[in-house]
């Protein structure tokens, strides 16, 4: 009973903390999840106040956050509009992971770790945290905008990428064999892709089979049809993120609408969850020996995050604004890097890998959430101080802009996906 209670006490401080300090992000229109990274520090292992017999459950909290998030960004898109965004956009994912996975692997071989180590630290900063910029983006009202689609067509192929790497630097770090190492791989190809074709070619059948006009059974079947996927997909040594993702394209209409809708809170309080989970599991002492070389990494590869995105949208057609918001948008690191930096650690290959990738991504995911909000208008005053400013209501490259109103599509265009 005592601990029951002392549960009940943690738990209930946690989400009522959040809520505060949500409250205070929203009076500043600002995102909470710096505040909510902080709140993490303060609770876990070194800080001000750790946590004891709470943390299990924050730790299923937050992987269920992450599924939410990634299922909440699934429902905003087809799978035609996922199929017609790859086919058009893999140029950018090669250019993503050329500019921002070098940086990592170089930066290892620099500190002398070796090749492994340098495979590792490549994955850690060349994927975005999905979850992270899906909340960034809902934050910020930019669901609708033009360069979303640009956006997500780059997360979706770092997400599917993780199918493949995943599976590779597992067989590094244990040492496998040629023969295991592609096993593996093989199973992890064949599951990601048996998902994606069921979530094109049946997609219908699914929302059929999901849809009720009962709020409660839609909610039940839509929650736990995701949770079962992502466990399968995850047991097959592909991302749960992912199957949660290609479950949310595969279903459409008024079941998308309505599961939207229905989902919305929960996806924000375990979101609020996961980012406090990562706050706990970082230690604040082991931060300062290996800030220097992560503050390094950070500040080129938030650069080459920015340079990727503005690259694709520019690509796409996107306006100026929207390409350097796209750029902001993509600078923040989060789940993905901390799960490949986990496996290094388990494997004992280099000590000092694991704090200097949570340091790492403990400054893109405070950083990334700013660069989202403020890299277009910091970029577009500096590029209007020195190009001069143009009057108002003239077009800018051949697109116009309205004052003060976000860079969106009123009418479907290819760029953008059709309504669900």
């Amino acid at each position: 009973m005592h601990s029951s209670a002392v549960f009940l006490i943690e738990f209930g401080a946690i989400i009522l903390g959040l809520g505060l300090l949500g409250r205070f992000a929203g009076r500043f229109q600002f995102s909470p999840i710096p505040l909510y990274l902080l709140a993490g520090l303060a609770f876990g292992e070194g800080g001000l106040l750790p946590l004891g017999t709470s943390e299990e459950f924050v730790a299923i909290g937050a992987e269920i956050g992450v599924i939410l998030l990634l299922l909440m960004l699934g429902l905003e898109y087809t799978a035609t509009d996922l199929v017609s965004n790859l086919k058009t956009q893999y140029p950018a994912g090669l250019v993503d992971a050329a500019l921002n996975a070098l940086p990592g692997a170089a930066m290892a071989l620099l500190l002398g770790w070796g090749p492994v180590a340098a495979v590792v630290l490549a994955g850690v900063t060349w994927i975005s945290s999905s979850g992270v910029i899906a909340k960034v983006l809902g934050d910020l009202g930019r669901l609708g905008n033009r360069e979303t689609p640009v956006i997500l067509s780059i997360l979706v192929l770092e997400d599917l990428s993780m199918a493949v790497y995943l599976p590779i630097i597992t067989a590094l770090l244990a040492g496998a064999g040629l023969a295991a190492g592609s096993a593996t791989l093989a199973i992890a190809l064949g599951v990601a892709g048996l998902v994606l074709v069921v979530a094109v070619r049946y997609g219908r059948h699914i929302s059929r089979f999901v849809s009720s006009d009962d709020p409660e059974k839609l909610l039940l079947v839509v929650l736990g049809l995701t949770l079962l996927v992502a466990g399968v997909a995850q047991q097959l040594q592909v991302s749960a993120a992912v199957g949660a993702f290609l479950v949310g394209i595969a279903l459409s209409g008024e079941v998308a609408e309505g599961a939207h809708g229905l989902l919305s809170p929960l996806r924000d309080l375990f979101a609020a969850v996961f980012f406090v989970f990562f706050g706990l599991h970082t230690d604040p002492a082991s931060i300062p020996p290996v800030l220097l070389p992560a503050l390094a990494l950070a500040v080129v590869t938030a650069g080459t995050k920015i340079a990727t995105g503005y690259w694709a949208a520019k690509r796409a057609g996107i306006s100026a604004k929207g390409r350097w918001r796209a750029g902001g948008t993509l600078v923040a690191r989060g789940e993905f890097s901390i799960v490949i930096a986990g496996l290094a650690v388990t494997s004992g290959i280099e000590p000092r890998l694991g704090p200097l990738a949570t340091a790492y991504v403990l400054i893109l995911v405070i950083v990334g959430p700013l660069t989202a909000r403020y890299a277009e208008p910091v970029a577009m005053r500096v590029t209007g101080r020195s190009r001069g400013v143009a009057p108002a209501g003239a077009e800018v490259e051949g697109e116009a802009e309205v004052e003060g109103e976000p860079d969106r599509d009123l009418v479907p265009t290819p760029d953008a996906p059709a309504e669900k």
